[in-house]
Formats: structure tokens, C-alpha cells, sequence
């Protein structure tokens, strides 16, 4: 019995103390959006969106705070926009230099899936929602998707033509069919037949197969691709084939 006069000091509840010491550690991101609902059935008074909302700002300051090291490459990524998405010091060109051994001697081509040191000063939680937010590229399965993705690759890998240049040279070649083949020629004869949309030779096919597209060289995108590089070490573009290559 306490003291006339006196009053006890209400005991804490178990739940509330442990959530307000959970606060404190490590743990603070997960166990409050845990405790909401128990704590809500327990009476303290605390409506769970409420505490919800103070969860998820704590979060984003925590993802902040914490920011990450690396950023790995993804279709459509250039150096300038991952600096400034970033926050880089110095721009893309202290990106570049910080990451030239991964990047290459040209950094306005950038492979999808290297990973970039990004150093201290980035956004965390502005990169995180906006690589979530990026969609991967689609395309249609037919010869204009398979131009459109040859395309890209070969944006990533520094090399040249344009649509209306590839689309040219297929409709002449195999008339959009990816199965084509020729048997009646010199190649033929030779037991080289050319094959797929840009008639490319085996030997030629993987002389200049680009990396990151099928070894089957009846597939649309490796066919294209790999007739562009082709055409660009030869004539410097597929735009300048006028004929039969």
C-alpha cells in the first residue's frame, strides 16, 4: 500500500514500452508498422494510419541517410541523367572518370547491367522510387519491334544506323521473313548459305555477333545487330549498304 497522500506510478504497458524502445535500435523500420495494429487493439489511442504515415517518413529519412555506393546500369540510362538523378559532385564527367574501367573509352555508350560507383552525395530515395517506376522496354514481335531492339542495342554499343536504313535492307534481303536462306549462291555453294532477315553468313554472323544478343543467327535482333556491326566496320553504317554485302 503506498503512502496516504501518495500516488502510484501507473506501470507501463508491456507493449508500449518495448515499441518505444525498439524505436531506438536498428529495428526502427519494421517494428512500428508491426506494432500499429497492436498497438491500436491494446487502446492506446494512436489511430494505425497515423502511425503508418509517421512510419513511412521515417523510412524515407532512414533510406537517405543510408544511401547506396553503386548504381547499376539500365536500358536508356546515360551518364548526365544517372549524375544529376544522383546528385553527383561534378557532374557526369567525375562519374566517368570515377568509373572509366567499367565504362570504356567512350562514355556516351554505357552497357546495361554494369554497376557504376556512385560515391557519397547521391538521392537514395529519389533513385530507388524512380528505378522502380522504370519500365523495361518493350517490343512487338515482329519486324518493327525487332528493328526498334536492335536498335538500342546497337545505341549501347556505339554503333551507327537508323531505322529506315535497316528496314531498307531487310525488305531487299528477305522481305521481313527471319527464316530466309539462300541456297543458290557462291555462299551457298560454298556450304556458307546466308541466313535471316539481313542474309548474314556464319562466319560474319560471329565474327561480329554483339554481345548480349542470341548466338542463333536466324534470331531477328542478333541478325540485325550483328549485320549493323558488319556494315559499320565495312561501310561505316548500315545506311550506307545499297546492295548486296
Amino acid at each position: 500500500m503506498p503512502a496516504k497522500g501518495k500516488h502510484r506510478r501507473p506501470k507501463q504497458n508491456p507493449i508500449t514500452r518495448k515499441l518505444a524502445l525498439a524505436g531506438t535500435g536498428g529495428a526502427a523500420l519494421t517494428l512500428p508498422l508491426i506494432s500499429a495494429t497492436t498497438a491500436g487493439a491494446a487502446g492506446t489511442g494512436a489511430p494505425a494510419a497515423t502511425v503508418t504515415a509517421v512510419t513511412a517518413a521515417t523510412a524515407a529519412v532512414n533510406v537517405a541517410a543510408a544511401p547506396p555506393t553503386t548504381y547499376s546500369v539500365v536500358v536508356g540510362d546515360t551518364l548526365s541523367e544517372i549524375a544529376a538523378d544522383h546528385s553527383v559532385s561534378g557532374g557526369w564527367k567525375q562519374l566517368y572518370e570515377a568509373n572509366r574501367a567499367v565504362v570504356g573509352d567512350n562514355p556516351s555508350v554505357i552497357r546495361p547491367g554494369i554497376k557504376l560507383t556512385l560515391g557519397a552525395q547521391v538521392k537514395a530515395a529519389t533513385a530507388a522510387v524512380k528505378a522502380a517506376a522504370k519500365p523495361a522496354a518493350s517490343y512487338a514481335n515482329n519486324l518493327d519491334g525487332w528493328i526498334r531492339e536492335s536498335l538500342d542495342v546497337m545505341a549501347k554499343h556505339g554503333i551507327p544506323g537508323t531505322y529506315n536504313g535497316i528496314h531498307r535492307n531487310v525488305m531487299r534481303e528477305s522481305s521481313g521473313n527471319p527464316r530466309a536462306i539462300n541456297l543458290w549462291d557462291i555462299n551457298a555453294r560454298n556450304g556458307i548459305p546466308s541466313k535471316g532477315l539481313l542474309q548474314v553468313i556464319d562466319p560474319t554472323f560471329k565474327a561480329y555477333h554483339v554481345p548480349g544478343t542470341s548466338t542463333d543467327s536466324y534470331d531477328p535482333v542478333a541478325n540485325i545487330t550483328a549485320a549493323c556491326n558488319y556494315a559499320a566496320a565495312r561501310y561505316g553504317s548500315i545506311d550506307n549498304v545499297n546492295g548486296a554485302y
